[in-house]
C-alpha cells in the first residue's frame, strides 16, 4: 500500500514513446474530387488526327421525303438521292495541359511508403480530369450546355425541377436516352418535388453507384453544372440547368473525344511526359489530356433551364 512518502512510479512518457513508434499514415487526401461520372458514363470514341466531322443529311423538303411521299399506286421505281450538309461541323481537340515539377532529391529521399512523384502526378492527374469534365459540359465552343438546340431548350412550369419538367424533357431526347445531369442540390429539390407530388423517385444502380432515376432513367449528380447564386458554401439557394443526354455513336447521341496513340499514355487521351532535370535535379512533368465532345443530332441532347434548386432549412 502507498504512502505519502512512497516515490512517485517513474514510466516512459508518451512524448519519448513515440519516437519509437511506427506511424501509419494516408496517401493524401483530395476533398474536391468528385466521382467524374460524366465522363465515366459518356461513350468516347478515338481519334488519330485531332479532327471529328460530323456529316448530316439535309433533312427538311429533301430528296427522301420526297421518295417516301410518292404516290403508293405508282408503279415507276422512284429515283433521287439523299443529300448531305456541304459544310459540316468539325471538332477540333482541345489541350488541358500543366506542368509538375519535383524535387529529385526529396522523391529519392522521402518515397517511403509513399512514391514522393508518382503521388504528384496522380494528384494532378485528377485535377486535369475533373477539368476535363467541366469542360465537356461548359466550354465555350464544344461544352453540352453551349450547343442545346434552341428547340430542345426547355422552361420549368413552376420554378422547382418537377416531374413534369423531366417527362417534358424526355419528349425531347425520347429516342433511348441514357441519363439525366444535375447539380445535387437540383437531384435533392427533384425529389422534394416528386415526393411531394406522392411519386417518390426509385433508385437504379450503374457502374457501383446507387442513382435517382425517373421514368427508369438515370439522374447523375455532377457539380460541374454550376448554381448561379451559390458563390460560397453558406448560400441557400440559386439556379441551375438540369440536361438529358443519349449517349453513343450508334445511338446517334453525344460522344467524348480524345487523341490515340499519345507519347507516354497513361489512359484515355491522357499523356504524361518527362520535360527533364535541370543542374539543380529538379525533375518536370508536362501532363496533357486531349478532349472534347460532339453531338450527333439535335435530340441527342434537351436542357431544362434556370430552375431552381429551393433553400435549405437546417433542424437542430
Amino acid at each position: 500500500m502507498a504512502t505519502k512518502d512512497s516515490p512517485k512510479p517513474v514510466a516512459l512518457s508518451h512524448e519519448a514513446a513515440y519516437q519509437l513508434a511506427d506511424v501509419t499514415k494516408t496517401p493524401p487526401q483530395f476533398g474536391a474530387l468528385t466521382p467524374k461520372w460524366v465522363t465515366r458514363l459518356l461513350e468516347f470514341k478515338g481519334l488519330e488526327t485531332g479532327l471529328f466531322r460530323v456529316n448530316k443529311v439535309v433533312e427538311g423538303d429533301s430528296p427522301l421525303e420526297v421518295l417516301c411521299s410518292r404516290d403508293p399506286a405508282q408503279t415507276d421505281i422512284p429515283q433521287g438521292f439523299v443529300d448531305y450538309q456541304t459544310k459540316p461541323r468539325e471538332y477540333q481537340l482541345s489541350s488541358i495541359a500543366t506542368i509538375i515539377n519535383v524535387d529529385t532529391a526529396v522523391s529519392d529521399i522521402y518515397s517511403a511508403p509513399y512514391d514522393q512523384t508518382a503521388t504528384q502526378i496522380g494528384l494532378a492527374i485528377e485535377s486535369l480530369k475533373e477539368r476535363q469534365e467541366s469542360q465537356i459540359i461548359n466550354n465555350d465552343d464544344y461544352g453540352l450546355l453551349k450547343n442545346v438546340a434552341d428547340s430542345q431548350r426547355v422552361q420549368p412550369r413552376y420554378g422547382a425541377p418537377t416531374p413534369d419538367d423531366l417527362d417534358e424533357l424526355i419528349t425531347k431526347v425520347w429516342k433511348e436516352p441514357s441519363f439525366f445531369l444535375a447539380h445535387p442540390r437540383a437531384v435533392a429539390a427533384f425529389g422534394r418535388e416528386a415526393t411531394k407530388r406522392g411519386v417518390p423517385p426509385v433508385t437504379v444502380n450503374i457502374q457501383g453507384g446507387t442513382f435517382l432515376s425517373w421514368r427508369g432513367i438515370p439522374i447523375i449528380p455532377t457539380d460541374k453544372l454550376f448554381v448561379d447564386g451559390l458563390k460560397n458554401p453558406t448560400a441557400k439557394s440559386g439556379r441551375t440547368n438540369i440536361l438529358l443526354v443519349r449517349t453513343g455513336e450508334a445511338k446517334r447521341g453525344v460522344v467524348g473525344l480524345y487523341q490515340t496513340g499519345l507519347p507516354g499514355e497513361q489512359s484515355r487521351g491522357l499523356s504524361v511526359r518527362l520535360r527533364g532535370i535541370d543542374d539543380n535535379g529538379l525533375a518536370s512533368y508536362l501532363l496533357s489530356i486531349y478532349c472534347s465532345a460532339a453531338i450527333l443530332a439535335d435530340d441527342a441532347l434537351a436542357v431544362l433551364e434556370d430552375v431552381e434548386v429551393g433553400e435549405y432549412h437546417d433542424y437542430e
